[in-house]
């Protein structure tokens, strides 16, 4: 699939105003209540009456049908440490919305509130219908600072809250919901295959549809208002969006190759400009340094947009730059670089040194030093070192919720990875612990589920241990959630029966375990058939035939 050109955003290219290198420091208390107090009265906002042109239960199984597809496109990028970092920026971003009231009750628990990342070289950043938000590979490699990508993220969110795509669907569209599904989707080449992109909604109605799905200006500047007051209010520096107005139209004049698919969507109007300008200076907030962890986690994105052979060679380590950032950034992009190509002392060598420098920050940054840990984690699997990788998890602490989710996959690969090799061994003790600390690892896993229900990668650490441990059922039904989350529902139903027929006669746990896959397996196919009738309902065909319920255990 192709992720939509349609509600995409692109970053500029010149580089910020230079500051003295320091931390990025949030806004204090007091002053982030006097920005949340100042928004008590709200402005009118064009959003408020969308739900006259799109309902907010469509627009929402608009966006899932997009990412039901999606999640499976090679494009969809699940890598948990950049993920982790983008949900960092993203969640005080939500939060503070929620704050501000520019989440209203009707929408704040009927979408998703979901950010994902876009294997794409191309600059870009879009909006879909149900609160979902894409960022590229692209626009992150762009950035110099958290601010900057927190100012796109939050005009995003903008869009999402005020309902801009609902209010772009004409009323006589919503009897072709799917059709603007599938425009969505179509070849989502945008940034791949730019001419292939332009095939696909060329023409009539695809034309049309493109045409009102496009922002308007209007919304466009109440995107922008409204995205650098929660940008401010969430703690980041107002410089942010001002800077990032600047390096995307630099490097999109510099650049006239289509790369910025960002700004096709999101015209950057001279008054655009003036206004992020004017509100900077108003706010008089100085430009912060770029912080440690972005500079890593921009490193990380380059690399991962770009794996070819001769991309990852060019990674040698070495910068002209005096900045501590650009030089831990050159050893971790280095470093990550090299493990791809399989050279592992070299990746070794250059993480060590970016490690190092991270420690030896005069302002300390436990984030940079986590990302530079778990990254040493990361080699030490790709060399197939368990022990290694256990040891420095040991010692790598999550400074944040996110942060963790990295943690708790790798420690589940390594113990996976350790148990493979005791299974070859007769070391009784060797075998014991790592039992113990595959309990340990499920358990936390569990954890975790129980508020990411629909975290796939997770899924499949939990089906690992819990084979690992002798739990087939559970293993099972773990993999069947894990295709679930990524929109394979038919792959998720076929796992479960399977599970349930292995589940006959079971008794203790198993019969337990056989009683939750009989119940998740009547949802999956209510959801299914709940599927093919709003899909009757927008194509206007005949009732496809339902699956029959599944059998309950006596």
């Amino acid at each position: 699939m192709a992720w939509p050109a349609a509600a995409q955003v692109s970053p500029p290219a010149s580089a910020p105003t230079s500051a003295p290198p320091r931390e990025v420091v949030r806004l204090p208390d007091a002053e982030r209540a006097r920005l949340l107090a100042n928004d008590a009265i709200r402005l009118p906002a064009l959003g408020e009456g969308a739900s006259e042109d799109l309902s907010i239960s469509a627009e929402r199984r608009i966006g899932e049908e997009v990412m039901r597809e999606g999640r499976r496109d090679p494009a969809y990028l699940d890598d948990p440490v950049l993920l982790a970092y983008l949900n960092s920026l993203w969640r005080p971003l939500v939060e503070t919305a929620r704050l501000k009231g520019e989440i209203v009750p009707e929408i704040d628990s009927a979408f998703a509130w979901e950010a994902f990342l876009v294997r794409d070289r191309s600059v870009n950043a879009f909006a879909m219908p149900g609160g979902f938000v894409g960022v590229h590979l692209g626009l992150i490699a762009l950035t110099s600072t958290a601010d900057q990508l927190a100012s796109v993220l939050a005009h995003e969110l903008s869009h999402v809250t005020q309902r801009h795509i609902a209010r772009s669907i004409a009323p006589q569209q919503r009897a072709s919901l799917l059709a603007i599904a599938g425009l969505l989707l179509a070849v989502a080449v945008a940034g791949r295959n730019v001419d292939g992109a332009n095939a696909a909604i060329a023409g009539g109605q695809a034309a049309a549809i493109q045409s009102q799905l496009n922002y308007s200006r209007d919304m466009e500047r109440e995107a922008d208002r409204i995205g650098f007051g929660v940008l401010s209010a969430a703690g980041f520096s107002p410089v942010g969006m001002s800077a990032m107005f600047e390096r995307l139209d630099q490097a999109n004049r510099l650049n006239d190759n289509s790369g910025f698919p960002y700004l096709r969507s999101h015209p950057l109007t001279l008054d655009r400009v003036a206004e992020a300008r004017n509100r900077t200076l108003l706010s008089h907030a100085s430009a912060p340094a770029p912080t440690l962890v972005h500079a890593m986690m921009q490193m990380r994105a380059r690399v991962l947009m770009d794996d070819s052979v001769t991309a990852l060679r060019r990674l040698s380590g070495e910068t002209s730059s005096p900045e501590l950032s650009d030089r831990v950034a050159a050893a971790y992009g280095a470093a990550l670089a090299a493990s791809m190509l399989n050279e592992h002392d070299a990746a070794q060598a250059h993480a060590a040194r970016a490690l190092a420098l991270a420690s030896q920050a005069p302002q300390r940054e436990p984030a940079a030093v986590a990302a530079a840990q778990t990254l040493q984690v990361q080699l030490a699997l790709a060399r197939q070192d368990a022990e290694r990788a256990l040891q420095v998890l040991g010692s790598t602490e999550a400074p944040t919720r996110d942060a963790r989710r990295p943690l708790l996959l790798l420690r589940a690969q390594a113990l996976l990875h350790q148990h493979q090799q005791a299974e070859g061994t007769s070391g009784g003790n060797a075998k014991g612990d790592n039992a113990a600390a595959l309990k340990d690892s499920t358990e936390a896993l569990q954890t975790w589920l129980a508020d990411a229900p629909a975290d796939a990668l997770v899924w499949q650490a939990l089906a690992g241990t819990s084979e690992a441990l002798g739990m087939g059922l559970r293993s099972q039904r773990a993999n069947a959630e894990a295709r679930a989350a990524v929109g394979d529902l038919m792959g998720a139903i076929d796992r479960l029966r399977a599970a349930q027929q292995a589940s006959r006669g079971g008794v203790g746990q198993d019969f337990i375990e056989g009683s939750v896959i009989d119940t998740r397996l009547r949802q999956l196919l209510a959801q299914r058939r709940q599927m093919a009738l709003d899909a009757r309902e927008t194509r206007g065909g005949r009732r496809e035939p339902e699956d029959p319920s599944p059998q309950v255990r006596g």
